[in-house]
C-alpha cells in the first residue's frame, strides 16, 4: 500500500482475493472495525447476482458466511492494526488512520 510506505509505516499486505480470511479472521476484523459491519460487504453486480438483499447482510454471522462463501464480495482495501479496522475509501481514511 503506497500511503503506509508513504508514511514509513511498516504493513503487511494481504491480498484477501488470494488469501481469503477465515471466519475467525473476519469476525477480529469486524470486532475492530469503524465503519458498520455491513459495510464490508460489497453491493455490486455479485451481490445482485447471487439475490443477496441488505436483509441477507444484517448481522454478524450473516456477513460472515456471505464472504466466507464468496470472497469477492468483500470490500477492499481494509486496513487492520492492532486495535482499528477501516474500509480505505476514500484513501484519506488510510492516511488518518496510518499517520495519526
Amino acid at each position: 500500500m503506497r500511503i503506509a510506505e508513504e508514511l514509513g509505516v511498516d504493513a503487511d499486505i494481504v491480498i484477501y482475493r488470494k488469501a481469503p480470511p477465515d471466519a475467525d479472521t473476519l469476525r477480529d476484523i469486524i470486532a475492530k472495525l469503524e465503519d458498520p459491519p455491513t459495510d464490508l460487504v460489497r453491493r455490486d453486480s455479485l451481490f445482485k447476482k447471487l439475490e443477496l438483499s441488505d436483509d441477507d447482510v444484517q448481522t454478524v454471522d450473516q456477513i460472515v458466511d456471505v464472504i466466507t462463501a464468496n470472497k469477492m464480495i468483500m470490500q477492499r482495501p481494509l486496513v487492520v492494526t492492532d486495535s482499528t479496522a477501516i474500509i480505505g475509501r476514500p484513501k484519506e481514511r488510510v492516511r488518518e488512520l496510518l499517520g495519526g
